[in-house]
């Protein structure tokens, strides 16, 4: 099935990004906390821009449009009730961590449920079509570099070495393999069960986007130039998901 095969393929290539904390850190070219909020920035506006051009879209046109709507509200809830349960911390810099290896668990468990969660969403949309799954692995793709960057700066502040933190980091990208295993599992038994998932993603990604990523900007914006920065990031991953929305 070449849906299976896509949606493998990337979790695998969003799986490897782990490695990219490691190289940040080992680079003493690079500014991680420069660099890491222009992606934030990119990443809130493509998970906006994969919910309002792709996901949605596709949603209202397969399900009654009351449906559609409350499985986004139930999409927002989700992730928002994911987030209190797992503590999951999405901070995407690496000095914002409390130094203590009970966090650092805390973390690895959140980022594994997290990647697992990508997985399913990976899945359902490669479901649907190519490229409505290319659309939803960039969007995903732009949010992980910050995050697993922020990720393995806490194992690092927590104690362990670089190569220890990027080994449970590539561990918990496995996770994201996993979701993808269990949609194709249970697609055949749950009639549609993508369609439904498709609303409910485009939920979770606009939660992320307003509640997490936007915030985040906020926090450490300080100069006028650093928000024109920041906003520009921020439609440019607009910009890139209306662009492959074309395509369709």
């Amino acid at each position: 099935m070449i849906e299976f095969v896509y949606s493998v393929a990337a979790a695998l290539l969003i799986g490897a990004v782990s490695s990219l904390g490691l190289v940040v850190f080992s680079q003493k070219f690079i500014r991680p906390g420069s660099l890491t909020l222009i992606l934030v920035g990119f990443a809130a506006g493509a998970l906006l821009g994969d919910s309002f051009f792709h996901l949605l879209p596709h949603a209202y046109g397969s399900l009654p449009p009351g449906l559609a709507a409350g499985l986004s509200l139930f999409g927002l809830l989700l992730f928002l009730s994911i987030e209190k349960i797992f503590r999951w911390r999405h901070c995407h810099q690496p000095d914002c961590h409390d130094n203590s290896r009970h966090l650092a668990r805390l973390n690895l468990i959140g980022d594994g449920f997290h990647n697992f969660v990508d997985g399913i969403l990976l899945a359902a949309s490669f479901s649907v079509s190519p490229s409505l799954g290319l659309a939803t692995a960039l969007a995903v793709l732009v949010h992980e570099i910050p995050q697993e960057i922020g990720d393995f700066a806490v194992l690092v502040h927590s104690g362990l070495t670089p190569r220890q933190a990027l080994k449970l980091n590539l561990l918990s990208a496995l996770a994201c393999l996993a979701g993808v295993f269990l949609v194709f599992l249970l697609s055949p038994a749950i009639a549609d069960l993508t369609l439904y998932l498709l609303p409910i993603t485009a939920g979770g990604f606009i939660y992320l986007a307003a509640s997490d990523l936007i915030p985040e900007l906020h926090r450490h914006s300080q100069k006028i130039s650093d928000s024109f920065v920041q906003v520009l990031s921020i439609l440019s991953g607009i910009l890139l998901m209306y662009f492959l929305s074309l395509f369709e």
